[in-house]
């Protein structure tokens, strides 16, 4: 796993490569499918009724990921699989969320709201 370090030692092409990334996962849907593959491969008719949505936008989401390379597939006779394939990366989505969660909780709620980006 990456430390802060490689955030002080990044090139701006690689923030560039991270604002993308981030970019990419800002969709709640995409971190609700990435929460179902992380607990093993399944196919997209599974994934959409966990996550809920039509096949098709469940689809275009996965190809998404999938171009990213934050997910693959594989052929299971007429089904197609996907599974997590940049495992690092996805624990850093988790760390992140188990971050923000923790301090969602310890915030009072009069307190609670989006980020707001005020730059």
């Amino acid at each position: 796993m990456a430390s802060t370090d490689d955030l002080n030692d990044a090139a701006g092409d690689a923030l560039d490569e991270a604002a993308l990334a981030f970019g990419l996962l800002a969709s709640p849907v995409r971190l609700r499918i990435l929460r179902v593959l992380t607990r093993g491969e399944s196919s997209v008719a599974s994934i959409a009724d966990e996550v809920g949505g039509a096949l098709s936008t469940i689809s275009q989401h996965l190809s998404v990921l999938k171009r990213s390379g934050l997910v693959g597939s594989r052929r299971d006779g007429r089904r197609q699989m996907y599974f997590v394939k940049d495992r690092d990366a996805v624990s850093a989505v988790s760390v992140m969320i188990g971050a923000l969660t923790a301090r969602t909780k310890a915030w009072p709620a009069r307190a609670r709201g989006p980020i707001q980006d005020d730059c």
